[in-house]
């Protein structure tokens, strides 16, 4: 099954259904929206765009942008994700990396998308998706050039249908190619995992170029009702969640703690939510246990990366009740769930060899979740496809019924006196701490310990703490082999546009004027 097929049906079954509430209000039904799409695929099939052309969307957190991803997919043509809170030069970068054909771009983005137009060399398309601009012809304009009547697309469950860009946390992204057999895995494993739903009100904070507007895609055989927002602000949110009663919503950790922080959070009706999903990075178990305590039996966590997507594994709102209530299960905090229904999910040594339970290694991954490759970069592909899995560059463990614990990133471990340290547990004792709001451990240069672990945080606004309190705060809880040796506070940490924390940009700043970067 295609893709875009799901929003076909929605649109059959439900076409007076509110599919989108744009920021301002505005509300556009299913069949409202099949018209846009229509009008969009129109489009870019009367250019001269070959089929599997790769299209760039450059747009707001708006049903604009979401619109013109399904008119790419109904068109046969590849969408390129270009997240809009990048910098100018990321995208220009994922743009020539992709080999972009067409930019569809938000007139908000006109500045953008002349600098992207100028600097990618290639593209047959540039559009204007909401009006008129002198870098391209509108939608439009191009509506009435276009033959009415749309084709029908082949069912080819190995076409190439989206490129999603690798985590930029710790250098230039590749695109990682998803199938419409990605996309159809990745939907199963879904709905295995979600509640049933006859209309899912789903809550887009997150950019709907990253997770929100995956999971506003996995929805779509439900016809749900997105709102759309354009900050994570954390009464907006709640706000959001009380007046349009969403039932659906995924945030960051990072958010997420923000939400937690905020003061007037138990003034707020959340008791529409249903799938309240947390993901994109670890969760501190202290953060997951008053993030339980406070929604209910509603959170969830999952774990994925562009490579093998989210729903790889799944902690299931029952497992993290289970992890609150009963002591004997609270170490469920700390894990990322077990492996979903069509996702075969191992730790693995760097001999290809399969560990046993609690054995640290590798988190591999093998089955139709797994990304077709990377684009147009075969080495590339290769190295993270040794022994027939996928490799993801965690370091976890798996217990004895079957549920996966993330340790560290490969590269995030650091060696201190010959010992290896996980920054991972050190950030989570940290994030115990009630003053901390956001953390980051690092391995600096030490002529004693070769690394030293170094700990940066941002306390929570009107909270106080030193760098000593915090230190005997995380040596009572991991001894002094793992305790930071140092702990600098800074008013905040800088993060990727899609809420990680950017540890290579904190590491750069101690390690900048050494011969080696290890």
């Amino acid at each position: 099954m295609q893709l875009i097929s799901h929003f076909e049906r929605a649109v059959r079954h439900h076409p007076d259904r509110i599919a989108f509430v744009q920021p301002n209000g505005a509300a556009i039904s299913y069949a409202a929206a099949a018209q846009a799409v229509d009008a969009i695929a129109r489009a870019i099939m009367a250019s001269r765009l070959k089929p599997h052309a790769t299209v760039a969307i450059y747009g707001p957190n708006d049903a604009t942008s979401f619109l013109a991803v399904l008119g790419v997919l109904r068109s046969g043509r590849v969408w390129v994700s270009l997240n809009a809170r990048n910098l100018i030069d990321d995208n220009i970068a994922l743009a020539r990396t992709m080999e972009a054909r067409a930019l569809l771009f938000h007139s908000k983005f006109e500045a953008e998308a002349a600098q992207i137009g100028s600097a990618v060399q290639g593209l047959d398309l540039c559009m204007c998706l909401d009006g008129r601009s002198p870098l391209g012809r509108s939608l439009d304009s191009l509506r009435s050039d276009a033959d009415p009547a749309l084709p029908p697309l082949a069912d080819d469950d190995d076409r190439p249908c989206t490129i999603f860009a690798t985590g930029g946390t710790t250098g230039r992204s590749k695109g990682a190619v998803w199938t419409n057999r990605t996309w159809e895995t990745l939907i199963a494993n879904f709905w295995t995992c979600a509640p049933p739903s006859d209309h899912p009100v789903h809550l887009c904070v997150a950019p709907i170029t990253h997770a929100a507007g995956i999971l506003g895609l996995m929805l779509l055989p439900k016809a749900p009702t997105n709102i759309l927002m354009t900050s994570a602000d954390p009464a907006a949110i709640l706000d959001a969640i009380a007046r349009h009663r969403v039932t659906h919503l995924f945030l960051p950790p990072t958010v997420l703690y923000a939400l937690l922080s905020y003061p007037a959070l138990g003034d707020h009706d959340i008791s529409s939510l249903r799938f309240f999903l947390i993901s994109a990075a670890p969760v501190a178990p202290e953060k997951l246990r008053q993030a339980v305590e406070t929604f209910g039996p509603v959170m969830c966590q999952s774990f994925g990366q562009a490579e093998a997507p989210f729903f790889l594994t799944y902690l299931s709102s029952a497992d993290l009740e289970r992890a609150v209530q009963a002591p004997a299960s609270a170490k469920l905090l700390h894990s990322c769930g077990r492996p979903t229904m069509f996702s075969d999910v191992e730790v693995m040594d760097d001999e290809g060899r399969i560990l046993a339970a609690g054995e640290p290694g590798e988190i591999v991954a093998r089955g139709s979740l797994v990304m077709a490759g990377y684009y147009r970069n075969e080495e590339a592909t290769r190295s993270v496809s040794q022994f027939g899995w996928h490799h993801t560059g965690d370091i976890g463990i798996k217990d004895e019924a079957g549920y996966l614990y993330i340790v560290d990133r490969k590269r995030d471990m650091i060696i201190s006196g010959g010992f290896n340290i996980f920054s991972t547990e050190v950030e989570g004792a940290l994030l115990a701490h009630p003053a901390i709001l956001d953390c980051a451990v690092i391995g600096i240069p030490d002529e004693k310990w070769g690394e030293a672990v170094t700990a940066v945080v941002a306390l929570k606004p009107g909270q106080d703490a030193t760098a000593d309190e915090l230190i005997a705060h995380c040596k009572a809880l991991l001894g002094s082999v793992k305790c930071p040796k140092s702990v600098e506070i800074w008013d905040s940490l800088p993060k990727s546009t899609v809420g990680k924390v950017l540890k290579r940009s904190i590491r750069d700043r101690f390690w900048q004027e050494q011969a080696r970067s290890i």
